[in-house]
């Protein structure tokens, strides 16, 4: 069955669902697209001291102190 007929197939089957088992459906399906970003922001806030300089990093975009990047980069 190629990826085409699966998606198909997986449609017909949410189409016949109670709204009950849907939303057990759903929160599967979120829970398996979730996983990979939860992974990433794991790794993330392994960093030592990326969460301070990620909030520097918003206050700055807030405050209007940023840069265009082709003005620091031109060779991009």
């Amino acid at each position: 069955m190629n990826n085409i007929e699966m998606r198909n197939q997986v449609k017909q089957y949410i189409d016949e669902l109670p709204s009950e088992k849907l939303i057990i459906v759903a929160n599967f399906l979120n829970d398996l697209i979730n996983e990979d970003n939860e992974d990433a922001t794991e790794e993330l806030l392994a960093i030592s001291g990326f969460e301070s300089a990620f909030e520097k990093g918003k206050q700055q975009i807030k405050d209007g102190k940023v840069k265009n990047w082709r003005m620091i980069r031109d060779d991009v």
